[in-house]
């Protein structure tokens, strides 16, 4: 099966078919507001017991916990970074935040993994811009590791889904 990126409305909680849910966390991973606040209310309280043991997360990188009472088996909480002026290293960081994710999925065994827009929210990525980096890294990474089947964009309005749709229009003509 070939590797496939797909886009979705609506609430990335309710994903049956990711065997993971990425969460745009924060540092603490001890929960938020946005789909952190969502995902931690969803899996439920043993979720933010786990996050207790992993003792945060660095802006980039990705870590891996149990789903809970999703629908998903696992969560992988990313920080994606907080949007300045483009010119604070906010690019690489997010990047790094797609492709740990994906790396962390593969070790892991999960084949199909659900994306929000890391960082276009309350951090104030510019959506365009974040949509471009979040498809072309999530191409890349997974071709690096075919075990990532899916991944799949659930994005919140309308403005960011567009923004998405013309990400993966790019992507589609350069290759």
């Amino acid at each position: 099966m070939n590797a496939q990126i797909t886009l979705h409305k609506g609430d990335i909680t309710t994903d049956a078919e990711a065997d993971a849910i990425v969460n745009a966390a924060n540092t603490s991973l001890l929960g938020g507001g946005g789909v952190d606040g969502a995902i931690h209310r969803a899996a439920g309280p043993e979720l933010l017991a786990e996050c207790r043991t992993l003792h945060g997360c660095r802006t980039g990188d990705a870590k891996i916990t149990k789903g809970y009472r999703l629908p998903a088996a696992h969560v992988i909480h990313t920080v994606g970074p907080i949007y300045r002026d483009g010119r604070h290293g906010e690019p690489a960081l997010l990047a790094s935040a797609y492709r740990r994710s994906i790396e962390v999925a593969a070790e892991n065994g999960c084949a199909r993994v659900a994306f929000p827009a890391i960082s276009a929210g309350v951090y104030g990525y510019p959506a365009d811009e974040a949509a471009r980096i979040a498809v072309s890294t999530v191409a890349k990474a997974m071709a690096e590791h075919p075990q990532v089947i899916e991944v799949r964009f659930w994005l919140f309005n309308e403005h960011l889904y567009r923004a998405f749709e013309q990400a993966l229009r790019e992507l589609h003509t350069m290759s």
